[in-house]
C-alpha cells in the first residue's frame, strides 16, 4: 500500500474508511435513495423532494457527501432518515431537512451518542428541527346513533376522548372532511337523520387549528347536496378539493368543489374520471393529490391525479383490491397511503409522483367506514370504522413515516363509523 493515509480514520472492523478525496461519486440520483458509506451522490430534486435513506449500521469514520445537483433544493427540499441512528445528537424522531440552493451536505458517523455529524452543510443550521406538533381530529358518523362527537389526536398519535357535539351544529354520518389554509379543517356533507340517505345536506363546518366545530354553514345551492366525497388539500396556497360522491337525486357524480384557504367552498364544477362515490383522497408531492378506489358496482380501484391547481385528472387504471370507503392519508411529507375499507386492511402506498403501489397488508382489524389523517407532520393514523363481524370500533392503526401500517391499539371515547378526519394545526 502506498500514499498517506494519515487523515484515514480506521473503523472498527478494520477497514479503513475513505477520507473526502477518496469518496466514490455515484451518478445523479432523482428518487429517494438508500446511500451507502463512502460514497458522494448528486441530488436532483428538480421535479419532487427526495428522502436519503442512511445505513442502518454506520461505524465510526463513516462518511457521505450529497450534493445539490441541479440548484432546486429550496424549490423540493432533501429529507434525511437517520435509519435508528442519532443526528447530530438528536434521535431518529427529529426531521432532518435541507432546503438551500446549491448546498453540500459532507456528514460523518461519530458514535451511538452524537451520531452522523454535517462536517459542512453551507448555510442551513446544522442541529434538525423538533417534530411538528401537528394534530388531527376525527368524529361524527354513526356510534349508537347519529353523532357529532369529535376526537382529537395530539401530535404523538394519541386519540383523545370525546369532544361533545357544540350548539349549532349538526350530527350527521357519511361526511368527508380535508385541510385548509394550513392548520385548520372543513367538514362538508352527509345525511342527517331522520330521513336517511334522502337526507343529505350541503352542510359545512369550519375547524379551528384548536379543533373547535364551529355552527352548520347553509352553503348556496351552487353547491350540490352530496354525501360519501372525497376531500384533499392541495396546492400551495392552503386550498382544499371536494370531489366525487353521491347525490341523492343522480345517483354516483364526479363533481368537484374547491375550498379556498378561508374555508369558502365555490361552487360546483363537473369533473374528470369515472362518477363513484365512497372513494378517499389524499395529498402527494407536495402540492398535488389522488382520489383512488370506491364504488360503482362492482367496487373499482381506479384513481385520479388532481393537480397543484385543482384539476381531477383522468382516470388511472388501478392496483390492488378494489374496495369502498378505505380510509387515506398523506405521510413522509410528499406520498399518501390507502388503507382498510370493504372490510379488508389492504395497504396502498402512493409515490411522491401520484404511482399507487401494489397491496400489502396491515396488522389491524380488517374493516370499512373509518377514516385517515396526517398527524406530526410526517406520519398517518387510521380510525374507526366497522368490523365484520364485530360492529363499531374504537381502535386505531399508527402509520410510520416510512409507510408500515401498525397493529390495533385501543382508542378512546366512542367507537363509530361513517366519520370524517383530518389534520389541522398543521403549522405549529
Amino acid at each position: 500500500m502506498s500514499g498517506l493515509v494519515a487523515d484515514n480514520i480506521f473503523k472498527a472492523s478494520g477497514v479503513i474508511a475513505a477520507a473526502a478525496g477518496g469518496l466514490s461519486w455515484q451518478p445523479v440520483v432523482t428518487s429517494n435513495f438508500s446511500a451507502a458509506a463512502g460514497k458522494g451522490y448528486w441530488v436532483n430534486t428538480t421535479s419532487n423532494t427526495i428522502t436519503i435513506t442512511l445505513p442502518s449500521s454506520p461505524e465510526k469514520g463513516d462518511q457521505i457527501i450529497l450534493v445539490d445537483y441541479a440548484r432546486t433544493w429550496a424549490t423540493y427540499k432533501i429529507i434525511i432518515d437517520s435509519n435508528g441512528s442519532n443526528y447530530q445528537g438528536q434521535p431518529d424522531s427529529y426531521t432532518v431537512e435541507y432546503s438551500t440552493n446549491g448546498e453540500v451536505v459532507n456528514i460523518v458517523y461519530s458514535d451511538g451518542t452524537k451520531g452522523w455529524i454535517p462536517q459542512d452543510d453551507d448555510e442551513v443550521a446544522d442541529v434538525p428541527a423538533a417534530p411538528r406538533t401537528q394534530r388531527a381530529i376525527f368524529g361524527f358518523g354513526m356510534g349508537p346513533s347519529f353523532t357529532g362527537a369529535t376526537n382529537l389526536v395530539n401530535s404523538a398519535g394519541v386519540v383523545q376522548n370525546d369532544t361533545a357535539i357544540a350548539s349549532g351544529v349538526t350530527a350527521r354520518r357519511q361526511l368527508t372532511a380535508g385541510n385548509y389554509d394550513g392548520d385548520k379543517g372543513i367538514i362538508f356533507g352527509g345525511v342527517v337523520s331522520p330521513g336517511g340517505n334522502a337526507n343529505a345536506s350541503r352542510i359545512s363546518n369550519l375547524v379551528s387549528a384548536a379543533g373547535v366545530v364551529a355552527s352548520d354553514t347553509a352553503n348556496a345551492s351552487g353547491v350540490t347536496v352530496k354525501y360519501q366525497t372525497a376531500m384533499s388539500n392541495f396546492g400551495s396556497s392552503g386550498q382544499c378539493i371536494s370531489c366525487m360522491g353521491t347525490n341523492v337525486s343522480e345517483g354516483f357524480i364526479n363533481l368537484r368543489n374547491i375550498i379556498a384557504n378561508t374555508g369558502a367552498i365555490a361552487n360546483d364544477v363537473s369533473g374528470a374520471g369515472t362518477a363513484r362515490t365512497s372513494a378517499a383522497a389524499a395529498p402527494y408531492g407536495g402540492d398535488k393529490a389522488i382520489v383512488a378506489y370506491g364504488y360503482p358496482d362492482p367496487s373499482t380501484n381506479i384513481s385520479n391525479k388532481i393537480s397543484n391547481t385543482g384539476v381531477v385528472a383522468a382516470d388511472t387504471s388501478g392496483v390492488g383490491t378494489a374496495r369502498t370507503i378505505p380510509g387515506a392519508a398523506g405521510y413522509g411529507f410528499d406520498k399518501a397511503v390507502f388503507a382498510f375499507g370493504e372490510y379488508t386492511n389492504k395497504v396502498n402506498l402512493v409515490s411522491n409522483t401520484g404511482v399507487v403501489a401494489s397491496d400489502t397488508t396491515a396488522g389491524g382489524t380488517a374493516r370499512n367506514l373509518g377514516a385517515g389523517a396526517t398527524y406530526g407532520g410526517d406520519k398517518a393514523l387510521f380510525w374507526g370504522g366497522n368490523a365484520d363481524p364485530g360492529g363499531k370500533l374504537n381502535v386505531y392503526s399508527l402509520v410510520t413515516n416510512q409507510g408500515v401500517v401498525g397493529n390495533n391499539q385501543t382508542g378512546v371515547g366512542t367507537a363509530k363509523a361513517n366519520i370524517m378526519g383530518t389534520n389541522i394545526n398543521f403549522s405549529a
